[in-house]
């Protein structure tokens, strides 16, 4: 019987000890700046975070940053990277519009629908939800499920976009002694240390990493000037082919407003509305602008320039930075290698995106701190970007087309939502409601719509593996479409939602 006393007694030590190290382990992460919070909202109060069933973490972290700024460089340095330019050379590559057409296209497109991120982002001071938490207030804790997964979905998308763009970059400066594979690699992994950090460690990098970034594409302009003269003519441009490039820049842009008020949701609710909406506005439009039209005019010049084309043709967008950079020699190099490390704060303040997006799909995992799904998303983006690198520009096209679809849905359902049932009015939001499905609506009416939406968005598609009937005669018009429908129906089956249920 003494045995079996000092068995489980030794047993009941060895679990403390354990317990002991563990929390000892999560608080030094604490200690040193790392963000555990998940989707759990941003208190007004200091809180304390779950790590365990028997364990809790003191964490200061309430809505109390007056800094605003931080909300411009956050959305700033994020879209300034390779990815827009790449985005931008779609225009005379792949779809033969010439520099003016490509340039009007990105302006218009990029003036209407950063609109909807740069709106979202006020909600998060006054909230302090993240953005896709928020959505359950209109597609219900369950149904909500549904746009996060797209969502995840987009994001991955990005990320490996970012990291194929990265890693042959890289590979182009080294001649050949660097893999796309190792590039990827290397790119995704310093991408995991700045989001595994969280928002604080993040937003520092993020504050400074655009301006070497900036500096660099002046020089890029500088150096591939004298080619800028000699633009070739392009085909006149069909109105198919400007429908299909415009849903390329829409798609672009519009998936960033499902994660709008994660970068805000940490500051007060008195905060400037106008301010936070201007930060955020001209922190995702002027840099998207500005390097997709580089990224035309480079694009258009692509074929008067023998040693710009064969950079292309040898790694894609890398070789032609390379290329347009090889009269400065070893300097030229040097500044490709930061350009494709620019992509960096792309990929770190998506990852950290979808390690809250993870916890909204399955709630269950909120118990888990975030950063652990910041190592999980890396451990998925790799092998994917290196399968995906060898056809970059098709796997670019095709995503950036097809997920506009889905974004203007989400974006429509969730304004209506507010407009027309809350009344335009965030206090009518009960944030207390955040996690309780049978407060929160039922989410068939936001399902429902979204179905109508997508549905007759599919004949309406031009994408290379599928043209709708539609898109043959109009170009692809499919998000314009999806956003139509859904801003018709949604409100209609919201309507008869609230009476079925006898509450918003």
């Amino acid at each position: 019987m003494l045995d079996e006393d000092e068995k489980q007694c030794k047993l009941t030590q060895e679990r403390s000890s354990t317990t002991s190290s563990s929390l000892s382990w999560q608080n030094r992460l604490l200690l040193w700046g790392v963000e555990a919070r998940g989707i759990k909202p941003v208190t007004l109060e200091v809180t304390l975070l779950a790590q365990s069933s028997a364990t809790l973490l003191t964490a200061p972290q309430d809505r109390t940053d007056t800094q605003y700024s931080k909300i411009f460089f956050i959305w700033f340095s994020a879209s300034t990277n390779l990815l827009p330019f790449s985005t931008g050379s779609l225009g005379p590559i792949a779809y033969g519009l010439s520099l003016r057409d490509s340039c009007l296209v990105i302006l218009f497109f990029n003036l209407l629908c950063c609109l909807p991120a740069g709106y979202l982002s006020t909600w998060g001071p006054r909230l302090g939800l993240r953005q896709m938490v928020q959505a359950r207030f209109s597609f219900g804790y369950f149904g909500v499920m549904a746009p996060v997964l797209l969502n995840l979905i987009n994001m991955t998308g990005f990320c490996i976009l970012d990291c194929i763009l990265g890693g042959q970059t890289l590979a182009a400066v080294a001649n050949g002694n660097l893999s796309w594979s190792v590039g990827i690699v290397i790119i995704a992994a310093v991408s995991l240390l700045l989001s595994f950090c969280g928002w604080k460690i993040l937003h520092r990098y993020e504050r400074f990493a655009w301006i070497p970034v900036v500096i660099i594409f002046l020089i890029v302009v500088g150096i591939g000037g004298k080619h800028f003269r000699d633009i070739p003519e392009a085909e006149p441009a069909t109105v198919q082919t400007i429908l299909s490039f415009a849903a390329v820049i829409a798609g672009f842009v519009l998936t960033w407003s499902p994660l709008s008020s994660d970068f805000s949701c940490y500051m007060p609710p008195e905060a400037p509305k106008t301010l936070v909406f201007m930060y955020s506005y001209f922190g995702l439009l002027l840099p998207t602008v500005a390097l997709q039209s580089l990224g035309a005019l480079i694009g258009a010049c692509v074929v008067n320039v023998p040693a710009w084309e064969a950079g292309y043709e040898a790694d894609n967008v890398g070789g032609m930075l390379d290329a347009v950079l090889s009269p400065a020699g070893g300097f030229g190099k040097f500044l490709t290698v930061l350009l494709a490390l620019s992509v960096m704060g792309n990929v770190a303040a998506t990852f950290y995106c979808i390690s809250l997006n993870i916890q909204t799909l399955v709630p269950a995992l909120m118990s888990v701190p975030r950063y652990v799904f910041s190592v999980l998303i890396t451990a998925i983006v790799i092998p994917l970007s290196i399968v995906g690198a060898h056809s970059f520009y098709s796997t670019l096209s095709n995503f950036l087309g097809l997920i506009g679809y889905w974004a203007s849905v989400f974006i429509v359902i969730i304004l209506e939502e507010h407009f027309i049932f809350r009344k335009g009015d965030l206090s009518r939001y009960d944030v207390s409601e955040w996690n309780r499905p049978s407060e929160l609506p039922s989410g068939i009416a936001a399902l429902l719509a979204g179905a109508c939406g997508i549905g007759v968005a599919i004949p309406a598609m031009a994408q290379v593996w599928y043209t709708g009937p539609i898109a043959r005669v109009t170009g692809d018009i499919g998000f314009e479409l999806a956003f139509v429908v859904t801003t018709v129906v949604y409100p209609a089956l919201r309507l008869l939602e609230i009476r079925w249920r006898g509450k918003v």
